[in-house]
């Protein structure tokens, strides 16, 4: 080979291996991971909200939020002449709320309330201001009759479920009555009940033939003394005389006087304290009447007759519910309850009454209540808590096993009289015997 042709092959293989190595860079592109811009977005399944409340009830419902109390009031007497009549109701609804543990369902209890004042004019005042409050589901009142008349109509249109521990009036629950109200309930015994028995303990116990009567006015005092008159009659006994007093009279010679040319054997007053202490103190000091027997009712169940009375109330008579037929729990559990809590023995009648109207509208609540029963939003229907409270059967209270009547009479009446004596109470309890 010459020089020259060897020169030229040389030269052609370096320029082929130029060309294959600048060949093979661009044949293939080195691969890189891609570059995250972004975070990636991560999707979950939805989250169902909670279905919105819906009240559907007849008319109208109670709105409980989470963290907003139940809110139950009272319209009782809680001053004056006849507080303790009230006061006494009041601590037996709030034993209730503390058995309770001061919560239902998972909701403080909100109890607070107005003092109607034993009056008309104090249940006006009382009726105008707790039925301007929506958040109110029930009512625990009145202590009287008296106020019932007027506050409870008012009550009634606002859709608030209203019971009594102490209206014994007889035509609060009359069907047909034009004070008989949609939504009213009591637990305290009628006074159609308490007038027979009065009647029944002065023939049958004293031997009485002749007796007058005294009211007050009052829709309670007038209704039960004719209870008693009626009855009274029908057994074969003579009512010498029906008279009236106003609640806040202190002279009684008149009427006392025109009584005693009747000659009766008992006067039946069934009254509140302030006239009832009158008429027991000059009562004994009445020519003609020093040895007559007297008679008061539940009203006159009180240590202010006792000792506002002072030697004059030995021998006095008062009609009231029979605290020996309450249940086993009223002496083993509720007296020592209200004996530690308010440091006194029960002041009236009506507090065991009280704590069971508390107790079941605390029941219908808890049954008829939508939504969070554990502290959560919820609604009380109006009309359904009426219809739980009309529906109750059997219900275990202290008072007896309770079943309401279609126009609101829900106690178990077992009436007792009792006697009082110097400086003691509560008075002995001499009749029926058991």
């Amino acid at each position: 080979m010459s020089k020259k042709l060897f020169v030229f092959m040389s030269l052609l293989v370096i320029a082929s291996m130029m060309l294959a190595a600048c060949g093979g860079a661009a044949t293939q592109a080195p691969t890189e991971a891609p570059v995250m811009t972004e975070a990636p977005v991560m999707t979950e399944a939805p989250v169902e909200e909670p279905a919105a409340l819906e009240c559907t009830d007849a008319i109208g419902c109670v709105e409980v939020r989470a963290g907003d109390p139940v809110h139950i009031a009272y319209a009782m007497v809680t001053s004056g002449a006849d507080a303790t009549l009230g006061i006494d109701s009041r601590n037996g609804a709030e034993i209730a709320v503390d058995d309770h543990g001061g919560k239902l369902l998972g909701h403080d209890i909100k109890f607070d309330g107005e003092d109607e004042l034993c009056s008309a004019e104090g249940g006006q005042q009382a009726g105008t201001k707790l039925a301007a409050d929506p958040t109110i589901v029930a009512v625990i009142g009145t202590s009287c009759s008296s106020a019932a008349r007027v506050g409870v109509p008012l009550w009634s249109a606002a859709g608030f479920t209203i019971i009594s521990a102490s209206n014994t009036a007889v035509d609060l629950t009359l069907e047909g009555n034009e004070n008989n109200h949609p939504g009213y309930l009591r637990t305290a015994h009628s006074d159609s009940v308490q007038g027979a028995a009065a009647a029944k303990f002065a023939w049958e116990k004293l031997g009485v033939k002749k007796a007058a009567t005294i009211h007050d006015g009052s829709l309670y005092a007038e209704q039960l003394q004719q209870v008693f008159a009626d009855s009274f009659r029908e057994l074969g006994g003579e009512i010498t005389s029906q008279e009236a007093v106003s609640p806040d009279q202190t002279d009684m010679s008149g009427v006392l006087t025109s009584i005693a040319a009747g000659a009766p054997e008992l006067i039946y007053h069934p009254i509140f304290i302030q006239a009832g202490v009158q008429l027991v103190l000059q009562g004994r000091q009445t020519p003609g009447l020093e040895n007559v027997y007297q008679m008061g009712a539940d009203g006159m169940f009180s240590p202010d007759v006792m000792e506002g009375s002072g030697e004059s109330v030995e021998g006095v008579f008062v009609s009231s519910p029979d605290t020996t037929k309450f249940g086993p729990d009223y002496e083993a559990k509720f007296k020592p309850a209200y004996q530690a809590k308010f440091g006194s023995e029960p002041l009236s009648i009506f507090h065991a009454h009280a704590y069971d109207a508390m107790n079941m509208v605390l029941a219908c609540v808890e049954k008829v209540a939508q939504g969070d029963k554990e502290g959560g939003d919820m609604l009380i229907g109006r009309q359904a808590l009426r219809d739980c409270m009309f529906s109750t059967t059997n219900f275990p209270g202290l008072t007896g096993n309770l079943t309401c009547t279609p126009t609101g009479d829900c106690a178990d009446p077992k009436i007792a009289v009792y006697e009082y004596h110097t400086g003691e109470y509560p008075p002995e309890k001499i009749w029926p015997e058991d």
